[in-house]
């Protein structure tokens, strides 16, 4: 039997290449649809793109954070002098220089004006950027698998609790056919005790057993009963089949309580009513729990 899948849960991994680290973490928690939003360092804008493809080839609901946190080592960032900086800072101040309005800039105030030295942190080297990018996005790879095996718990767990609501159904259903089947009965009594309140003797028999009959007819509850019995049915499938299976379950929560609220309606014995209530109630369990099944 193959497991549910949750939609809650959390993934890291870490790596390292050259003189480059880097942690990866991937979260999600309960969404309708999947919606997969990326952070990253400036100048790897390009992973996000495996993070899209690679949480859409493993999930199918709910949202999801990825964020990826990389540094160099200190030491491995060149640093530069900017020459055609320090050339227009040295033309704009040649004027007021002649003029004698200002003395001629020492090279460490030089080096103190904005723009003059340059961190040269880019890899400019093609082949090592792209070796780099895909070392980070098989760490993405990796936060995404910790990311659906945390989810895979999940859902073992929520397996257990959703086929026990689903038992607890069916118990349900099979008390309210027993209890069903002395409805007529019940109608009858109740109809002709009610009839001679108001006809005294005068009622006939044969009047008492065709207007019991018309309303045991519209108090006949086998048609849900059977309904919830192939909802039951369909049920314990979809949680035998595993994975994604969310959506359809949580069309078979609202088809669940469609046929326990006509039961009630059609009830005509506190007995019923008392189980479409009992269905209702579990019934609602069941659905909250299905919001966290992928």
């Amino acid at each position: 039997m193959t497991i549910v899948s949750g939609m809650t849960g959390f993934g890291r991994a870490e790596g390292a290449f050259g003189d480059w680290s880097w942690a990866v973490e991937a979260r999600s928690v309960n969404g309708r649809n999947l919606e997969v939003r990326y952070k990253g360092p400036p100048g790897f804008e390009a992973l996000e793109r495996a993070a899209r493809d690679g949480a859409q080839a493993r999930f199918q609901r709910g949202q999801l954070q990825v964020g990826v946190q990389a540094r160099r080592a200190e030491g491995a960032v060149a640093v530069r002098v900017n020459t055609d900086q320090v050339a227009r800072y040295l033309a704009l101040g040649e004027p007021l220089i002649a003029e004698g309005r200002v003395s001629p800039p020492s090279w460490d105030g030089l080096l103190a004006l904005r723009g003059v030295i340059e961190a040269d942190d880019a890899l400019l080297d093609p082949e090592a950027q792209a070796a780099l990018e895909a070392a980070i996005a098989a760490s993405i790879g990796a936060a995404l698998d910790g990311l659906a095996a945390a989810r895979a718990e999940e859902g073992a767990q929520l397996q257990g609790v959703l086929a026990g609501h689903v038992d607890r159904i069916a118990a349900l259903a099979d008390q309210a056919r027993a209890v069903a089947s002395g409805q007529p009965a019940a109608i009858k009594a109740r109809f002709e005790a009610r009839l001679k309140e108001l006809a005294g003797e005068a009622a006939s028999e044969e009047r008492i057993i065709q207007e019991a009959a018309a309303l045991a007819v519209k108090a006949d509850v086998r048609e849900e009963l059977d309904r919830l019995a192939g909802h039951v049915d369909s049920a314990r499938g979809l949680l035998a089949q595993g994975a994604a299976v969310g959506r359809r379950l949580d069309f078979l929560t609202q088809e669940f309580m469609r046929e326990a609220n006509t039961l009630c309606s059609k009830s005509q014995v506190a007995g019923l009513t008392a189980i479409g209530l009992d269905l209702k109630a579990v019934i609602e369990q069941f659905r909250e729990q299905v919001q966290n099944v992928e």
